[in-house]
Order: structure tokens, then C-alpha cells, then sequence
């Protein structure tokens, strides 16, 4: 087993990024790199370095005189982010199925098992939520596109706000289940034109109830 060893900085972006995407950090508000730093019991030198890391993701806005912010949720946001998704990971799915191996299919296979079992349990959003990226990169191995693939973990970071809130809110885990499971049967078929469609349809029905969502979050608080 090897011992994955992370800097301080990486520790501090990854504590960072989860109170943004669980919420505990809301959108817009403030983030003081001295507070943070004390929080964390470290200089502010590494909360600098996760906050520009975290810019880079879309999770961080830097404004004039107000320092760092949590980035705002808004629907023109999840159109480009999800549109772009369903365009590249398409594109990388199509390209890895021929190359998917026995053994890259089962692993898959007990992927979504893990996923089934996450529902119910504690911390549930969260855990689906890394689950569901390594189900997809696994399927995505074959495509030996690995600036694409980087590509479109730089998005999936970026929607991943949007997709713990489609789980929570919008009741997107029970689609998504039977949808994963159809992508994966169309994988072990070879079968590219319907494992492709199946995905581009689960990306943007996810993006369409997110749409939905938010609209109707405006509507109330006006």
C-alpha cells in the first residue's frame, strides 16, 4: 500500500473547497485569510496559495477591496459548465469504450455498488459525490486524453457544488442510479452511440432540474 503524503497547502485547499461545497462556507461570503488562518492553525501563506488554487476551480472570486469571496450560484453558470461537461466527457467516453478493459468494467461495476450503499449514510452527499467522480473517470480511462480528462475534472470541481445540491434538494440520486447503470451496460456492449446518448442525457437533465431549482429559489426570495 503506498502512503499518499500531502503538503500543507494541498491539506488547507481540500479543507477549503469542502466547506464550499458542503455549504458551510456560503455563497458570497468573505473569506479572511486571517480568520482561515487561525482557524487552521497556519500562516496565512498556504491559505493564500489554496485560495488562488481554489480561484482557479470557479470556487474563489477575488474583487477590489473585498478580498476573496465564495463564487455566487447562478443559472447562466450551470448552461456553460454542464453544456461543456456533456460536449467533453461524450467525446471521452466514446474514445475509451473500445479500450475499457474486463477488469476497468468491474471495477466500475463495484463503483456503483459503493454508491448504492452510500445512500442512507451519513455525510451522504459528500461521499456520493467522490464516489460519482470516480465512477465516471473510471469509465473515461480507456480515451488516453489525458488533457481532456484534466479538462473536465477542472468542471466537475466547478459543478460540484451544483451537483451536491441537485442530490440534496432536487431528488437527482434515484435518476442518476438507473441512469449510471444503463451508461454501464452499453459499456460492456461496446455499444458508443447509446452509451454516449444516455450520458449526454444525464448531464443535461441534471442541469435542466438544477436550472429549475434555482429559478424557482429566485422566485421565492424576491
Amino acid at each position: 500500500m503506498s502512503i499518499i503524503y500531502k503538503t500543507r497547502t494541498q491539506l488547507v485547499v481540500e479543507t477549503i473547497r469542502e466547506k464550499i461545497l458542503s455549504g458551510s462556507i456560503k455563497a458570497g461570503q468573505p473569506l479572511r485569510q486571517a480568520a482561515l488562518a487561525s482557524e487552521l492553525n497556519v500562516s496565512r501563506i498556504p491559505i493564500r496559495e489554496a485560495l488562488l488554487q481554489l480561484e482557479a476551480e470557479g470556487l474563489v472570486a477575488f474583487e477590489a477591496h473585498k478580498g476573496a469571496t465564495a463564487t455566487e450560484l447562478n443559472v447562466s453558470q450551470v448552461d456553460e459548465l454542464f453544456e461543456l461537461r456533456a460536449m467533453l466527457e461524450s467525446d471521452l467516453l466514446a474514445s475509451s469504450i473500445p479500450n475499457l478493459s474486463y477488469e476497468t468494467l468491474e471495477e466500475a461495476t463495484a463503483i456503483l455498488k459503493q454508491l448504492d450503499r452510500a445512500l442512507g449514510t451519513e455525510n451522504a452527499a459528500n461521499k456520493w459525490s467522490e464516489l460519482n467522480s470516480k465512477y465516471h473517470n473510471c469509465l473515461y480511462s480507456g480515451s488516453d486524453k489525458p488533457q481532456t480528462l484534466d479538462l473536465v475534472n477542472t468542471l466537475n470541481k466547478n459543478a460540484d457544488r451544483y451537483i451536491r445540491m441537485h442530490l440534496l434538494w432536487a431528488g437527482g440520486i434515484s435518476k442518476a442510479e438507473s441512469e449510471h447503470n444503463e451508461i454501464l451496460a452499453h459499456c460492456k456492449n461496446k455499444d458508443i452511440d447509446k452509451a454516449t446518448a444516455v450520458l449526454r442525457k444525464h448531464i443535461l437533465g441534471s442541469r435542466d432540474e438544477i436550472k429549475s431549482f434555482l429559478l424557482e429559489r429566485e422566485l421565492a426570495n424576491a
